[in-house]
């Protein structure tokens, strides 16, 4: 009987489970439906690719295929003893970290200075005009800075000239590479950043604003310890997420901006593996260089969510 009761119970159970799976379904099944195409392609463009990774330890072929080609082991990590590898490890390092220490707080401090403009037309065209260039393509703004960095006729050195000044060959200097590298790239991406922080602000709630005020807090007072605290959380997952980007010099905006006489410092690793890879053929040492990269970005995100849930922030987990 105890058993009998037992095998009801369960039965009972499941009835119950699939009543509330079918009222789920039948409530939020389209949303389901959407949110499996994005599954999917998750799948077959973030997870599948992941069986690539074993090129690095095979001795791989392109006539043979991946799963044909010979296992080489570690062979074709001796990238880590080319001074070239090291030297294109080095740009993407200072180009990345300037960008990095100019282009994340940028947004933060444009989202903070507009909350502030009260004339909501002004506030609105200035927006517009900042987050526009993000949808611009690179080879686009490539073609921007040629134009205005020119040696005769470019703007900058119009206006320089007209000073008495010298005219500088911006893009034929290799000190003047990654200071236009990072200025495109804030004014690329200002905008679009700007949009996240200005939300994270809609979000503080407003009464705090109101008694901060009615408590004789100035303007400087109330962005200091209410608006920075209330978007505290939308920065720290957004430095976390925009940790792995250090490895990510961008090969998009570089590659058009590379000429022989910038050679030295415009070799990032981007384009270091699009030449092994591509061009050279070195499948195996690129995907192996690629390998190494992933790694380095898990252990950077890894560090920074340990570190910012240690000092009392919001983490990714």
């Amino acid at each position: 009987m105890k058993a009998s009761g037992a095998v009801l119970t369960g039965s009972t159970k499941k009835r119950t489970l699939s009543a509330r799976a079918g009222r789920v379904l039948s409530l939020y099944g389209w949303h389901y439906a959407f949110i499996s195409i994005g599954v999917v392609f998750l799948f077959l463009f973030a997870y599948m690719p992941m069986l690539g990774l074993q090129i690095a330890f095979r001795d791989y072929k392109i006539h043979l295929g991946m799963w044909q080609s010979p296992w080489a082991g570690l062979k074709y990590f001796y990238f880590l003893g080319d001074g070239y590898f090291w030297q294109s490890f080095r740009n993407t390092i200072l180009i990345t970290a300037f960008r990095f220490l100019f282009g994340f707080p940028a947004p933060i401090l444009l989202a903070i200075l507009l909350n502030e403009v009260g004339h909501n037309r002004f506030k609105r065209a200035i927006q517009s005009l900042s987050y526009l260039p993000h949808f611009i393509s690179w080879i686009v703004v490539s073609y921007i800075l040629y134009t205005m960095l020119a040696l005769d006729t470019g703007v900058f050195n119009l206006a320089i000239r007209a000073l008495g000044i010298p005219q500088v060959n911006f893009m034929g200097r290799p000190e003047y590479f990654r200071m236009i590298v990072v200025a495109s790239s804030i004014w690329k991406e200002i905008g679009w950043g700007t949009i996240i922080f200005l939300a994270a602000i809609a979000t503080i709630d407003p009464q705090l604003q109101e008694a901060a005020f009615l408590d004789g807090a100035g303007r400087f007072a109330r962005i200091r310890y209410i608006n920075i605290p209330g978007m505290m959380p939308t920065v720290s997952i957004l430095f976390i997420l925009s940790l792995p980007g250090i490895l990510n010099a961008g090969y998009e905006q570089i590659y058009p901006l590379v000429n022989p006489a910038n050679l030295e410092v415009s070799n990032v690793l981007d384009v270091y593996l699009i030449r092994l890879g591509l061009a050279q053929a070195q499948y195996s040492v690129a995907t192996a260089i690629g390998f190494m990269l992933a790694w380095v970005n898990l252990l950077l995100v890894l560090i920074a969510n340990w570190t910012i849930r240690r000092v009392g922030h919001v983490g990714l987990w």
